[in-house]
């Protein structure tokens, strides 16, 4: 594990989330748009507001429909290059093939429009055919520096046990990002593996709706779990997933 404290990392549709994300203590911003579908790319006055609100690091989505095939790459990466204008400097991509490959494809082709940006794999890996291959198939694509994954397409609760088992695997590669359907009960057999990045959605905002912006409590319960169990502070863990933690542990993307 990181000497430094745990990643938070909290999913923002607006500027508004972004810095509620900011003052509850996360580290960096995930930015979407169309939860509906899982989070697409936001449109450039968005990523603006957002980058103008907070002074996290931000990631912004390029995904152009449901799903994780790479349909309309030419046009994604024209909206790619559009962002960056726009002052976007880390991303968050992901595509499969046909066959549940990654689809390295497509990927190179975002990447070669990123020129170098940091960027994270999203949950893709988790879909696809054969996890292994697509963990190979990611080493050395330039730019990648994390891969989120709940470990299994039901989320984490399923698949607690691979990202235990891929944390405690010798250091190299991507870091490994522990979200979807990441819960507070979760945490500690994760930190205790090794993981020191999470990703958190609906867990972010009261009752776990997408409908509710992002709370600064929300995100601080989470905050302070996390620096309590990485600490071995169990007190402090335990106080923040007090009254506001109950909504909090229960929901997250």
């Amino acid at each position: 594990m990181s000497d430094t404290r745990p990643l938070l990392e909290v999913i923002a549709l607006t500027a508004q989330d972004a810095r509620a994300a900011w003052e509850g203590g996360a580290d960096r911003i995930e930015l979407v748009t169309g939860m509906e579908y899982d989070g697409l790319t936001p449109d450039a006055a968005t990523v603006t507001a957002v980058l103008a609100a907070t002074a996290l690091p931000v990631r912004v989505m390029l995904r152009s429909g449901a799903g994780f095939g790479a349909a309309g790459t030419e046009r994604l990466c024209e909206t790619a290059g559009a962002l960056r204008a726009a002052g976007a400097r880390e991303f968050v991509l992901g595509f499969l093939d046909r066959d549940g490959a990654v689809d390295l494809t497509a990927v190179r082709a975002l990447t070669r429009e990123l020129a170098g940006a940091p960027w994270t794999f999203h949950r893709a890996l988790d879909h696809s055919a054969d996890r292994l291959a697509a963990r190979a198939a990611l080493r050395g694509l330039p730019g990648l520096d994390t891969v989120l994954t709940a470990g299994a397409a039901g989320g984490v609760t399923d698949g607690l046990p691979v990202l235990c088992a891929e944390a405690a695997a010798p250091p190299g590669g991507p870091r490994l990002m522990a979200g979807g359907g990441l819960r507070l009960g979760h945490l500690p057999a994760l930190l205790a593996a090794g993981v020191d990045a999470f990703h958190i959605g609906g867990a972010a905002r009261e009752g776990g709706s997408w409908a509710a912006p992002v709370s600064a409590a929300a995100v601080r319960t989470w905050r302070r779990a996390l620096d309590g169990a990485a600490g071995g502070a169990g007190a402090g863990g335990a106080s923040a997933a007090g009254t506001n933690g109950t909504n909090a542990a229960m929901y997250g993307r």
